[in-house]
């Protein structure tokens, strides 16, 4: 993996996007088409087509007022150098949403926090804020998650307080000021730490519970390696091991389903286009593998619709975004996921991550094929550390958080209730 570069300064705030409905995307074919990451209100729209409908419909049933709860709080700034004028250091405050000290009772509201010098947003549901806290690392680069961990998962924040990131540069944390230099995975691994020691100053907490996705498990992981005074547990998903290894293998499965399938589209698209060292030759080309991917059900076993409507409905119908922020979570994720996938697939935990001084859960779908399943089992079962489990699912590929969502929550409660003290 690569080494963080400089950290860029802090730049200035912009305002929030506020495009009309019609404005919110622009796709071609089957992948996210070639995105002016400058203008995502200005995009193309989707009038007439089949997903514009969706969309509408799917707006109209969840209705306007309903999308984001009901208060936006401002934290203080938090890092792990520099100085408070810079904005890099760990405010003497817990934040304004902490009111300086941790308390009880129902939290539901969206903050924002300075991590390492970048204004980025955060979601807390709980019934109970003096709960252990989960702090849920999403998946992409880019592809922020609270909608529907919200959605299928909220039964937790009965015992726990759920904390939902959206990560530099994704989601509502979107703003220009991301491509003035490509992010570094180690900057994402130094706001997790800074966010990991916000929250436990916040809810008076010595450690907090580390769940990551995906993208989110190449932070996780190292995170949790280098900082395990500050996690209880680490709850993992859709576990990226060796980049290179995981794409040839999910390239592989795309294109023997696509010839067992006889699409000659997909097959036009993958033939000649699979990585090398896990990197596609085009941004066009690893879209149209993971499209063929959802397609087949090695992305969710369930919803095989397609890339683009599998992310985008979602958050229409679900709480977490409004309209106006869908914009931005496109650009986020267009850009993110183009110029930072070479640092993603250089991970190789398999060398780099034997052991973790921390229990695990490792929560593994069964058809997973976007991180695939036997890459994640053969890692864990060498993997040391006080305390795991595997947990299998037999019904999902890389999200059971959501495709199975019962049995995910109660194997997570009954992971940590072993080993999180309250």
């Amino acid at each position: 993996m690569r080494g963080a570069g400089d950290a860029p300064s802090e730049a200035p705030l912009v305002s929030p996007v506020r495009p009309p409905l019609r404005g919110l995307l622009k796709i071609r074919g089957s992948c996210w088409g070639q995105a002016d990451y400058n203008r995502p209100a200005t995009a193309v729209a989707l009038r007439r087509s089949k997903l514009a409908r969706a969309l509408a419909a799917a707006h109209s049933a969840r209705g306007c007022s309903r999308g984001a709860p009901a208060q936006t709080r401002e934290g203080g700034p938090m890092g792990s150098t520099g100085s408070a004028s810079d904005g890099n250091s760990m405010s003497g405050t817990a934040g304004a949403a902490g009111e300086g000290a941790p308390g009880t009772g129902r939290a539901d509201y969206e903050e924002w926090v300075t991590l390492n010098g970048d204004r980025q947003n955060i979601a807390v549901l709980s019934e109970d804020v003096s709960n252990p806290v989960i702090l849920f690392v999403h998946g992409g680069p880019g592809i922020c998650d609270r909608h529907w961990v919200r959605h299928y998962q909220s039964g937790l924040a009965k015992d726990y307080t759920l904390v939902f990131w959206d990560q530099r540069g994704s989601g509502k944390s979107y703003t220009k000021a991301v491509k003035q230099s490509v992010p570094q995975v180690e900057q994402y691994i130094q706001d997790a730490k800074a966010l990991v020691e916000y929250l436990c100053e916040k809810f008076g907490q010595d450690k907090i519970v580390v769940a990551g996705h995906s993208w989110g498990t190449v932070i996780g992981v190292p995170l949790v390696q280098r900082y395990p005074q500050h996690i209880a547990a680490y709850i993992s998903q859709g576990q990226v091991v060796n980049g290179p290894e995981n794409e040839r293998i999910s390239y592989e499965f795309c294109l023997r389903e696509a010839k067992a399938a006889g699409d000659e589209k997909a097959i036009a698209a993958l033939e000649g286009n699979g990585p090398v060292e896990g990197v596609y030759p085009s941004a066009k080309a690893m879209r149209a593998q993971r499209d063929c991917l959802v397609r087949y059900g090695g992305s969710d076993y369930h919803d095989r619709s397609g890339l683009v409507p599998s992310l985008l409905i979602p958050l229409v119908k679900m709480e977490g975004y409004k309209l106006t922020d869908i914009p931005k979570y496109v650009a986020g994720a267009l850009y993110l996921s183009d110029v930072m996938w070479p640092q993603v697939v250089e991970c190789d935990y398999d060398a780099s991550a034997r052991a973790l001084g921390v229990p695990v859960l490792m929560t593994v779908g069964r058809h997973d094929y976007n991180t695939p399943f036997e890459l994640a089992e053969a890692w864990f079962s060498s993997l040391e550390v006080p305390y795991k489990e595997i947990v299998w699912f037999d019904d999902s590929a890389h999200s059971p958080i959501k495709e199975e969502p019962e049995k995910w929550g109660r194997a997570v409660e009954a992971f940590l209730e072993k080993v999180v003290q309250r």
